[in-house]
């Protein structure tokens, strides 16, 4: 029997805008789902970039870019995680679901009126890795992008960004638990998003209006409607279109 393969679906898009919220949701939803975190492939707290005074766990400095690339290319051919690697992520918080549950039944239902029984999706023949990260489009993470299957982007507005992130506990690490100090969203989270994804925004304005033709040469999928700052069902029934379109493809 041939060994599964997996398609790999990046969710990416700057810090509290969603990402971790919307690949759960997704796995709920569409069959043979299984998440990877860019989170997961942090270095080690003493091998990290300092920025301001501050250790940057915000740039790809801070991410094992082999590790992440080499793992990337085990699921393509294994649909499955590395035996060598062990994740964190899923220890952290999301808080409540902003979704609800008739529109995942909705969901699923449609999933399943579309894809029928003798997709590779349902005879586990192929498998959906989601793959969340706040940093996969841009330059500095050419070494993953060629593993990146369907590419989706979720944006949020700076108050919203900041307001979400400080409010969080703190995240779960390899050497136990980190919570940022303050003032970390303006020093760090923030510039180094605008720094990284600028080259996605007319006038490199991240809250403005997309280079569309710089996105659809990259293969980047955004929300047509979902503004700024999307509403998260909305979000949710646009990446399991964008998804589904891809795996109709399969059949």
């Amino acid at each position: 029997m041939a060994e599964p393969k997996a398609l790999i679906v990046s969710i990416s898009g700057c810090s509290s805008s969603g990402k971790t919220t919307l690949a759960r949701l997704l796995r709920d939803i569409l069959p043979g789902t299984f998440i990877l975190h860019e989170d997961d492939f942090y270095r080690p707290e003493n091998e990290l970039p300092s920025k301001n005074g501050l250790l940057d766990w915000d740039c790809a400095g801070a991410i094992d870019i082999p590790a992440m690339a080499d793992s990337l290319a085990y699921i393509r051919q294994h649909a499955a995680f590395p035996p060598t690697l062990d994740s964190k992520e899923d220890q952290n918080s999301v808080g409540k679901c902003p979704v609800s549950d008739s529109l995942i039944a909705e969901l699923k239902s449609r999933v399943a009126s579309l894809l029928p029984s003798t997709h590779p999706l349902n005879t586990k023949a192929l498998q959906l890795c989601l793959l969340d990260g706040f940093l996969l489009y841009p330059p500095s993470m050419a070494p993953i992008q060629p593993f990146l299957d369907v590419k989706l982007f979720l944006r949020t507005e700076y108050a919203k960004a900041k307001a979400r992130r400080e409010a969080r506990d703190g995240y779960v690490t390899i050497e136990g638990f980190w919570a940022d100090p303050p003032g970390y969203v303006d020093d760090i989270v923030w510039p180094n998003y605008v720094e990284e994804h600028a080259w996605m925004f007319e006038g490199g304005n991240v809250e403005g209006n997309y280079r569309l033709d710089i996105i659809s040469k990259e293969g980047i999928k955004v929300p047509a409607e979902a503004g700024v700052d999307g509403d998260m069902s909305k979000t949710l029934e646009w990446a399991v279109d964008a998804i589904l379109k891809e795996l109709e493809k399969l059949i």
